[in-house]
Formats: C-alpha cells, sequence, structure tokens
C-alpha cells in the first residue's frame, strides 16, 4: 500500500529538514546550511551539513545522502511506514491508517482539489484574457496592481451573472460542488448561485501550494454586500488552520527570521509588489493558537501588522491575548502600529519597501510590551484600579504555555509595575504623595522571590505549611502523607524528616521539628495554601480535602515527568513496550 503523495508532501512541507534533524544532532548555522558531527560516523570535526532550501541532509564522511524520511529510516533503523508514522505526528497531522474511511476522504480530496484548480484557473484567465472585464482591470489599476501580480497569486474575476457550475455538474455530483463552499442554493428561486460572483477572488492555498478555498472582494460601491468574504470551512478549508501566502512566504523562512502577519489580501499583494514577500493573512477571523504554531515552526519573529484605525487595533488586542500563550524562549511576536488610518498596502505604496522595513525596527513592541501599555492607558491612579491593572496582567500571564516564558514575563509586568508611582490628589490642599514606600519595596522583593518558585515547588510548599501546622490531625491521619513524593531536593529532606517525627507516636510541637527558623519562613512566606485557609474555615475535613488536592495535584507532577521520559523514549526506540507504558501512563493521566 502507497501513502497519497499529497500526504507525503504535506509532511515534507511542515517540516524543515533541520527541525527533524536537530532532534538528535546539535546543528550550527553557517551560511544558507546548518553543519553538525555526522551521526552515522564518530567523529570530531563536523562533515555533517542540512540543507533547508534544497530539503536534504548530506554526509561527506560516510556519503549518506537524503530527506527526512531517509533521514529517520537511517538514524531510528525504521521502516517507511513507521517513518511516515512518526514524522507526520511531528508535523502535527493525523497518521494515514489506509483505512475504508481514508479512502473515501482520498477520493473526495481529489474531487475537491479537481474543482479548486478548474475554477481557479477559468477565472483567472478569464480576468487576464477577457477585456470585457473592464470593471476588475480598472480596479486593479488604481490599486497599481500589475499583470505580475495578478498571475503571483493567481487572482481571478468573476462576472455578475456566471454559469460555471453547470459547466462543472457535467462532471460532478450537485451535493460535491455544494460541498466545495463555491456554490450555494438559492431556495427561493430553486437554483445553484455562485457565492463569489461580482468579486475579486484571491485562491487561499494550503502549505503545499494547492487551492482550497477563496477569498472575494467587491469591486464596486454597494453598501448591502460586504467588502470581503470568505469561503464557508469544509472537509479540507478550516479558517484557523490556514494563513493566506504561506505557501510562498515559508520558502523564504531559510534566508529570513520574521514574518508579517496582516489583515487583508491586498495587504499582502500590496507588500509583495514592494519586495516584501515574508507576508501572511488571517482569514477574517481571530487570530488562532493554529496560526501561530503554523508560523512557529517556519519563522523566529512574527510581527503582527493590522491596520492603524480602531478596529486594527482591537484586533490586534484580541491577537495579543491569543497568540501571547504560545510564546515560547527562542520565539518572539512582535506589534507594528501603523500611523492611523493607514494599512500595510496604503502605507508601503506611500512611502516604499525601505521606509516600511525602517518603520518596523524603529516602531514595533514585542508583545508583552504592547499588552502592558494597553492596560496601562486604561488605569487611573489609585489603589482599585492599580488592582484591576494586577489582575488582568496575572491572569493573561497565567495563560503562557511555557513555564520560563511565564515566570519572565510576569516579572516583567511586576517590575513596570513597581516603577509606577502614582500620586493621589487631596482636594483641600492639592498635595500629592508618593506610594514608593518601604511596603511597596518589600512587596517587590517578595514577588521577585516567588517567582523563582517553580509550581512544583510552590505546591511542595503548601503541603509542608499544612503539615506544620496541623501536626495534631496529621499525625493521626499520616496514611493519607506518607506516600506522597515530592520532587524538589530541599523540600523533600525536610518532609523526611516531619515524617519520621510524626511516626515516632509521641505528641509533638512544631519546636519538636528542629527545623531552622530560615526554613519555616519560607515556607509560611510562600506557600500559596495560606491564602485559602485564611478565607475559609479550618475544620479538619477541609484540611483533608485540601491535602487530598495538593496530593493528587503532586501526582499528576509525577505522570507528566514520566510521560515526558517516555515520549523523549520513544522518539528515539520507537519500541511497542515504551509505546504501551506511555499510553497507560496517559490514561492514568486522564483519570486524574
Amino acid at each position: 500500500m502507497k501513502y497519497p503523495k499529497e500526504y507525503l508532501d504535506e509532511i515534507k512541507n511542515r517540516l524543515k529538514v533541520s527541525t527533524v534533524v536537530s532532534k538528535c544532532v546539535s546543528l550550527k548555522k553557517r551560511g544558507k546550511e546548518f553543519v553538525g558531527l555526522s551521526p552515522f560516523k564518530n567523529e570530531k570535526t563536523p562533515s555533517f551539513t542540512v540543507n533547508d532550501e534544497k530539503e536534504f541532509y548530506h554526509c561527506f564522511a560516510t556519503s549518506e545522502h537524503g530527506n527526512i524520511f531517509d533521514f529517520v529510516m537511517k538514524t531510528q533503523n525504521l521502516k517507511f511506514g513507521e517513518a511516515v508514522k512518526y514524522l507526520a505526528q511531528l508535523a502535527g497531522m493525523q497518521p494515514y491508517m489506509f483505512s475504508k474511511q481514508d479512502e473515501e476522504r482520498e477520493k473526495k480530496w481529489n474531487e475537491y482539489k479537481t474543482i479548486f484548480n478548474q475554477y481557479v484557473d477559468f477565472y483567472h484567465n478569464e480576468l487576464l484574457k477577457n477585456e470585457n472585464h473592464t470593471i476588475a482591470r480598472d480596479y486593479l489599476k488604481n490599486r497599481s496592481l500589475s499583470k505580475d501580480e495578478v498571475k503571483k497569486f493567481k487572482i481571478g474575476y468573476i462576472e455578475k451573472n456566471p454559469n460555471f457550475f453547470e459547466k462543472l455538474k457535467k462532471d460532478y455530483s450537485e451535493q460535491t460542488l455544494v460541498e466545495t463552499g463555491l456554490f450555494y442554493l438559492d431556495e427561493k428561486k430553486k437554483i445553484y448561485v455562485e457565492r463569489f460572483r461580482g468579486r475579486l477572488i484571491f485562491p487561499i492555498n494550503n502549505i503545499s501550494g494547492q487551492p482550497i478555498a477563496l477569498g472575494g472582494r467587491i469591486i464596486e460601491n454597494l453598501d448591502y454586500l460586504a467588502k470581503y468574504i470568505n469561503s464557508p470551512e469544509t472537509n479540507f478549508f478550516k479558517k484557523g488552520s490556514n494563513l493566506y501566502n504561506l505557501d510562498l512566504a515559508r520558502k523564504l523562512s531559510n534566508k529570513i527570521d520574521h514574518i508579517y502577519l496582516v489583515e487583508g489580501y491586498m495587504d499582502v499583494v500590496g507588500l509583495s509588489k514592494n519586495g516584501i514577500d515574508n507576508v501572511v493573512a488571517n482569514l477574517g477571523t481571530s487570530l488562532t493558537d493554529k496560526q501561530i504554531l503554523i508560523l512557529n515552526q517556519f519563522f523566529d519573529d512574527i510581527i503582527i501588522c493590522f491596520d492603524g484605525d480602531e478596529s486594527g487595533y482591537k484586533a490586534a488586542v484580541r491577537a495579543a491575548e491569543n497568540s501571547i500563550k504560545e510564546l515560547k524562549p527562542e520565539k518572539q511576536i512582535s506589534f507594528l502600529f501603523l500611523p492611523d488610518k493607514e494599512d500595510p498596502d496604503s502605507y508601503v505604496n506611500k512611502n516604499g519597501k525601505k521606509n516600511f522595513v525602517g518603520f518596523t525596527k524603529e516602531s514595533k513592541l514585542s508583545i508583552h510590551q504592547f499588552i502592558f501599555s494597553h492596560y496601562k492607558k486604561q488605569t487611573k491612579n489609585n489603589p482599585s484600579s492599580m488592582a484591576i491593572f494586577e489582575k488582568k496582567l496575572r491572569q493573561i500571564t497565567n495563560t503562557i504555555k511555557d513555564d520560563f516564558i511565564k515566570k519572565y514575563v510576569l516579572e516583567y509586568f511586576l517590575e513596570k509595575i513597581a516603577e509606577l508611582t502614582p500620586h493621589y490628589s487631596n482636594q483641600n490642599n492639592k498635595r500629592f504623595y508618593s506610594t514608593k514606600t518601604k511596603s511597596l519595596e518589600s512587596t517587590r522583593k517578595y514577588f521577585k522571590e516567588s517567582q523563582s518558585l517553580t509550581g512544583v515547588e510552590l505546591k511542595e510548599l503548601s503541603l509542608l505549611y499544612l503539615v506544620i501546622n496541623k501536626l495534631d490531625l496529621l499525625q493521626a491521619n499520616i496514611h493519607l502523607i506518607e506516600n506522597i513524593k515530592l520532587f524538589t531536593e530541599f523540600n523533600k529532606k525536610i518532609f523526611e524528616i516531619i515524617l519520621e517525627k510524626l511516626k515516632s507516636g509521641s505528641k509533638i510541637k512544631i519546636q519538636d521539628l528542629n527545623l531552622d527558623i530560615q526554613v519555616i519562613e519560607k515556607i509560611n512566606k510562600f506557600a500559596p495554601i495560606k491564602h485559602i485557609l485564611k478565607n475559609q474555615s479550618e475544620n479538619d475535613q477541609k484540611i483533608i480535602e485540601l491535602l487530598e488536592d495538593i496530593s493528587r495535584d503532586l501526582m499528576n507532577y509525577d505522570l507528566e515527568f514520566r510521560i515526558q521520559e517516555l515520549e523523549s523514549k520513544f522518539s528515539v526506540d520507537m519500541s511497542e513496550t515504551t509505546f504501551n507504558e506511555l499510553k497507560e501512563l496517559k490514561k492514568k493521566q486522564n483519570l486524574n
């Protein structure tokens, strides 16, 4: 059984060779290529090269050469099918199982693909050759678009009363044609209508360059029609998983480390016309996690550049809050705000590529700078407003998935808040007082210290806090804590000392634990659970429930660590034993 060519091509398009190779070879950039020590021979001087642009690796020491499938098969001793499954998972794709459903889907995909190719080609050629399309041609002329741009992006024009449906109906069923999203049934007239009639069309391609949807722009001033429309979602097109022009822009990632993300098709075309091709557009919806993850595979810095008006600014705020969760140590997300009433297309046409690039370097804000600046503008100089401000920033920070980035973004926010010196006005004498007091300084110190603690450490401190403050209760219920596993060496030693004392059977007080005073102060200071206990009645049942919650959380940490270890192991050995063990642990994790 053969894998469909399109399936294999999409894996190759989604994964750089360097991404796959770097899983087991330490690579360094050298010009257009990466170099490293050969995985096929012991050596001290690098003779192994990777070329993402040409999609191959080559080992000068052994003459080994090939693509990502060859590399995985040779380094992990896998058959081709196993290599495909591994790489599909790495690329975030569903495995191809050769089932009836897969075969049916492949058949539908081939029909879908052929219809879109015929449709796009027909209306593109119509725009190029049909001189009667004066409205469309005049519009393109007014937007300073030449035949080169029309050809590059395969722009087309659909007249107001097209009849391409009848032509396609000879080869495809009405249901198949409707499922493409290109047509819909007019219930009143009982006829099939072309969705994009009277519009310029911009083909939306998948990562392999195959058109899978359309964007349409009205070119006459008709207030009752939306200026832009997009294809509806279909089995083969999901708006939140695709980006306009990604198929062309990704090819530049070997030379350029940043990508512009804009709002409209004309912004992409306008920037490209002026020599800026590293640009994509989202598809009429809010920016999604999936789109950020896709761009992160190819580029290190995503520069989000929306229109310089109120709606563009609001869209940028939504994009910032949605995308910050995917921020990673080695990646950046930045924002570029154009002057009011300008969009990327209009700005670059007026000022040219050089000024646009210069404006980017001078004016772009990192995502955390933008978020802080945005909410600071809404904050007044009073305690209540400042409290809301800080709470909002903490909520946003907590959505970040990477713990390291989360730690330093929160530290940035708290440092910036601490730098603010709000003043309070006394209406009687207009005297102002600074809030930079010793209290603020100690608060800043506390936040700095607390942010150096990991989530696991904080959970462990909560456990220790409960134990040392409820010695009698937990001595009587020692079975609830004796099998709890801690992870940090310092906390583990403290816990072992306490357990040993509790197991002695003698009634003990906190001073009997012989713990250093600084240890007790640290536990009492940083254990998050103390805030919960302050606001709740401290009955024994409640304490035991909290203890069970902590125990369950620590057990989940243990599962996560073990799963990570096994996933790393599985990526290398792909053994059935490792896979089954991993599956069982994930099942346990879901149950918890």
